[in-house]
């Protein structure tokens, strides 16, 4: 890419006014113009002269048509709504704001972990009942999460926390992620074995950990990487942990894995309907622990943003990659 400067920025966060004022500073001697992200007549007046477009969303079908623009970043992690091959067919980079919140995405994943192990609904139902026996001994995964296999699907911004994690708890680390590695170099000391689609590893590989947590984000490729004949492989006192987006399990699959027994139980911040149908049968399994898609806010997180987009404001003068950039494989146009 070759540098480019910021000409006229629109802006659509919903930030404190001292943080839109960072933002304003970084962009200088750029004009910044600054709507609300549903004054469409506002943004799209903005359009007509932006070449840069900060967003509090992802990209609407209407934004496509601006003249100038040369970049669009939406301020939150997940592409996949703008992942949309008319998105991909223009000239603009986009990026996100993925990595914000990795460190509390990646406790969210092992909080289903230690619920799955330790059987907490069981125990708070004795602790509501003042019982002091103790417990069953068939706990979820068998035992405390040390010594287990830990999976993680992915190697991005909140799998690289994951991994971190589950090297604290004395688990052995498999990663698989899409791309091998840019330069030839150890495996971190977070990861026991490093795999990458790129190397002809597949899902496989991770089917025989106790523990398999998604941090991936959601393609075609990825779309219903875990269904029917992967459940079938996995080991009975598994447990699976989706903190990635919802279709990249098949939920029928999911749902008659659990309730059969082919695997032990799950975790879900993220699901194939949102919000989660007040009919679906997850809602009533006691194997499984379930979130609104809603993770305990990152302290500072907005101020990570920044952190991100000035950095990327910096490789966009110089013409240089840009960091969470999204390419034309990150296309998704399956629906669930």
């Amino acid at each position: 890419m070759a540098p480019r400067e910021l000409h006229t920025v629109l802006s659509t966060v919903a930030w404190e006014q001292p943080e839109i004022d960072v933002l304003r500073e970084l962009c200088q001697p750029a004009e910044f113009i600054q709507c609300k992200a549903d004054d469409k007549a506002s943004i799209q007046n903005a359009l007509k002269s932006a070449n840069i477009a900060i967003l509090a969303s992802d990209i609407e079908s209407y934004m496509l048509d601006a003249p100038r623009l040369a970049w669009i970043h939406c301020d939150h992690a997940g592409l996949n709504k703008s992942a949309r091959p008319e998105v991909l067919e223009n000239s603009f980079v986009v990026t996100s704001s993925a990595g914000r919140s990795a460190p509390v995405l990646a406790q969210h994943g092992f909080f289903f972990a230690m619920a799955l192990a330790y059987d907490t609904r069981s125990l708070l139902e004795r602790q509501t009942e003042r019982a002091w026996e103790k417990g069953r001994e068939d706990f979820r995964l068998r035992g405390a999460l040390w010594g287990r296999k830990l999976g993680i699907l992915g190697y991005g911004n909140t799998a690289q926390e994951m991994a971190k994690l589950g090297h604290a708890f004395g688990m052995h680390v498999t990663v698989l992620r899409r791309k091998k590695p840019k330069m030839e170099r150890e495996t971190p000391i977070d990861v026991d074995i490093m795999l990458s689609d790129e190397e002809g590893a597949t899902v496989e590989a991770l089917l025989d950990c106790d523990v398999i947590m998604i941090a991936c984000s959601l393609t075609d490729r990825t779309h219903h990487l875990f269904g029917a004949k992967e459940f079938t492989r996995m080991k009975p006192s598994s447990v699976i942990i989706n903190m990635g987006r919802g279709p990249i399990v098949d939920e029928e699959a999911l749902l008659h894995a659990l309730t059969t027994g082919q695997i032990a139980g799950a975790g879900l911040d993220v699901f194939e309907v949102e919000p989660l149908p007040k009919k679906s049968q997850l809602w009533d399994l006691p194997n499984v622990y379930i979130t609104p898609h809603s993770t305990p806010g990152m302290p500072n997180r907005t101020g990570r943003s920044i952190e991100i987009i000035s950095e990327n404001i910096r490789r966009f003068k110089a013409g240089k990659p840009m960091l969470n950039e999204l390419h034309r494989d990150d296309v998704y146009t399956k629906k669930s």
